[in-house]
């Protein structure tokens, strides 16, 4: 293993809410890192959207590569990009090859190595699509269950599509299965199996709270018409029917906000913040803010944090802005209640008190 020495730095953030932060470089040099999750209180997975899986060591500074078996296609907005390290298995989405140009957001799974990791797929968001686009796409566990978001791939209406993937929330057993509960088999006949919400746009943020037990996420409008809101079994948000505030980057309009019958955020932008990665806080660290969603954002460079309530916005605040570039997820070390980000110009980060 590599000993990689970094220069570290930090410097303070003090806001009008009287919270101090610091916030301190852990790591640089990454290709285009997409996303991370923690193996324990030291060790760390990191995906680059390029196609390498790193196993990061924060105790020892140490960095190395995990060899795999996955087919990626980085075209635009694809590549390796979500990773989930749960009971010594690895989840992975990732846009897969699909051959002349065409792709899927695809899900994969593995047993943990530190030198290889053989992946399996366990799902694909059919039908293939030739666009660099829109892939989503997060995962998070709840109940033995996964959940991916899975983009529409820039295909619009594609979303009000329930024979189709692109566009929405797929929720699936651990070894890929679909799950007897999912909408289809209860009020949503002509739905696949695998779908448990339809109308996304391009939802790049999803999070289980563990006060509520409900899964959280957020997704990026056109321009404008980002939104923060809750997964709901069976339900639709309503792309492209719906605009959420946002119009087609030609200036036309695409819709209205919100009408009855479609699932209502509990947070829109206008304009668009490039909404990102988010979790739902719950640790010592910073315990004021425990049940508080914290939002990444990629065109803003935010982080905000909104306190909310029967899906309802209590507040919302800045914690910093423009201050470690596009931010391109966020995780909690549970054991500290840390908080790690990574950004876009290749950089890990620790915030703390």
């Amino acid at each position: 293993m590599k000993k990689i020495f970094i220069l570290f730095f930090f410097f303070i953030i003090t806001h009008s809410h009287s919270t101090e932060i610091k916030l301190e470089k852990i790591f640089d040099g990454f290709s285009k890192p997409w996303s991370m999750s923690f193996i324990d209180e030291n060790n760390i997975l990191v995906n680059e959207k390029p196609g390498d899986i790193l196993l990061i060591n924060l105790k020892n500074k140490t960095k190395s590569r995990i060899k795999h078996n996955l087919s990626i296609l980085e075209d635009g907005q694809g590549g390796l990009l979500d990773v989930l390290y749960h009971n010594k298995q690895v989840y992975i989405s990732y846009s897969e090859n699909r051959g002349r140009s065409y792709s899927s957001t695809s899900l994969a799974k593995g047993t943990f190595d530190n030198k290889k990791i053989n992946f399996k797929n366990i799902f694909r968001a059919e039908p293939p699509i030739k666009s660099g686009y829109h892939f989503g796409s997060r995962l998070v566990i709840k109940n033995d269950k996964i959940f991916m978001t899975a983009g529409e791939r820039g295909k619009g209406m594609i979303a009000q599509d329930p024979q189709k993937h692109p566009g929405s929330i797929i929720r699936l057993n651990l070894d890929g299965t679909f799950p007897d509960d999912n909408p289809k088999f209860t009020n949503k006949k002509n739905w696949l199996p695998e779908i448990f919400q339809i109308g996304v746009r391009n939802p790049q943020g999803i999070a289980l709270s563990p006060f509520d037990e409900k899964i959280y996420l957020t997704n990026h409008g056109a321009k404008g018409g980002d939104w923060f809101g809750e997964a709901k079994h069976g339900e639709n948000y309503g792309w492209k029917i719906l605009g959420w505030g946002g119009t087609n980057y030609s200036g036309t309009k695409i819709g209205p906000k919100w009408k009855p019958g479609f699932t209502k955020a509990i947070k829109y932008w206008v304009p668009s913040i490039a909404v990102s990665a988010m979790l739902i806080y719950k640790g010592e660290e910073f315990k004021e803010w425990n049940g508080d969603a914290l939002i990444t954002s990629l065109k803003d460079q935010s982080l905000r944090k909104i306190k909310f309530s029967d899906h309802k916005v209590i507040s919302e605040k800045i914690i910093f802005q423009g201050d470690i570039g596009r931010i391109r997820d966020i995780k909690l070390n549970k054991k500290s209640g840390e908080i790690y980000m990574l950004s876009d110009n290749g950089e890990l980060w620790r915030m703390y008190k």
